[in-house]
């Protein structure tokens, strides 16, 4: 099992390259950023989409973009991995993403973990032109333009929501045939679907927030239903808050290949004894 950590990087918090060197250096797997945009002052959606939830930490409005944080990280590291944790994919044009997956695969030479989802903030997506009933179907279509732009010296596409004419496009990714396409989030029949049909791995939020074994169950019924062997999506656990030691071995027997670790959005005085701290699950 691989460990890896993740921060909110924001102008409050370590600079990410020196987190990015830090985490290296203790022989962390793996390094993620999570994403916003904006958040809308409103606040009309709560956290998560979950009535009764608290209110949302500032991290979340203020969080550098994860592709020019996580290419100055591969500029220090060597062998770091460097994952988005999530990419909100509905919100981006999918042919830039799909420029700034391949190249920040092809400088880092091929370290590179894609993770997405399909956002929940309301008001935050509709600001991106986005129909929150149709982000599902949109998320779905932009990684199947991507994985042509990877893969196809020719690219095209043409879906209920994106059309995409035969096209050039470079650089190609450095991972054959492109880097891991990891979702995030719980597993329902149609996320579940979505996994099997276009993904690599899925990573859901552990210490009980979502339904890993229920998720599973799911994940085994969708890849059935189109003749794929469920152990070619590797499951990864991203603990989003507070990491609870007792459930490591638990996740170990569900055939959970990476455990995430959550760092506080701040400096390097109260991040750099966390990864102290978590260091010795290394070994």
């Amino acid at each position: 099992m691989d460990f890896g950590v993740l921060i909110f990087p924001t102008d409050k918090a370590i600079n990410p390259i020196q987190l990015a060197k830090e985490s290296e250096a203790r022989g962390f797997e793996s390094l993620w950023f999570p994403e916003h945009s904006h958040i809308p002052t409103s606040r009309k959606t709560p956290w998560g989409g979950r009535e009764g939830a608290p209110p949302l930490p500032e991290e979340y409005w203020r969080t550098h973009d994860q592709f020019v944080a996580l290419g100055a990280c591969a500029a220090v590291t060597t062998k770091l991995k460097l994952g988005t944790g999530i990419t909100l994919v509905p919100q981006r044009d999918p042919v830039w993403l799909a420029k700034e997956v391949a190249t920040l695969d092809t400088l880092s030479d091929g370290r590179f973990l894609f993770g997405i989802g399909y956002g929940w903030n309301k008001e935050e997506l509709g600001n991106h032109g986005v129909n929150f009933s149709t982000r599902r179907d949109v998320t779905r279509e932009s990684i199947l333009l991507m994985k042509e732009l990877w893969t196809k010296e020719e690219a095209e596409y043409n879906g209920d929501h994106i059309q995409f004419e035969k096209s050039w496009a470079w650089p190609k990714p450095a991972q054959t045939p492109h880097p891991p396409v990891i979702m995030g989030g719980a597993l329902g029949p149609k996320t579940a679907g979505h996994v099997a049909e276009f993904c690599e791995g899925w990573m859901p939020i552990g210490g009980g927030m979502h339904d890993i074994e229920g998720g599973l169950k799911e994940l085994k019924k969708a890849c059935d239903a189109i003749g794929r062997d469920i152990s070619e999506i590797e499951l990864g656990v991203f603990f989003g808050l507070v990491f609870d030691e007792s459930s490591v071995a638990p996740l170990e027997d569900l055939g959970v290949k990476r455990v995430i670790l959550p760092l506080p959005p701040a400096g390097a005085e109260d991040v750099l004894p966390k990864l102290d701290e978590y260091a010795k699950y290394i070994s």
